[in-house]
């Protein structure tokens, strides 16, 4: 597992959690952007990663996407 190379950002609220799922989940980055896209988001791994990292902001397309690929509520996506 890779260590974060950068401090987490301020740009967005939910990428602490997506990653906190997702691992929760076992799926690996980029097996989790590859069913993002199978859902029909058009995402690459730069830009997945900096969303993770809070260091650019999430759309409401990505929200949505993110937490049907989860399984999850998106209020699940805001909790602590």
């Amino acid at each position: 597992m890779k260590i974060r190379k950068r401090e987490l950002g301020n740009s967005n609220l939910i990428g602490r959690r997506v990653e906190k799922l997702r691992k929760e989940q076992k799926i690996k980055q980029k097996d989790f952007i590859a069913r993002l896209q199978v859902a029909g988001l058009d995402i690459n791994p730069t830009s997945y990663s900096k969303l993770e990292g809070q260091v650019r902001n999430a759309t409401d397309k990505e929200v949505y996407a993110i937490a049907r690929v989860l399984g999850v509520p998106l209020e699940a996506l805001f909790e602590d």
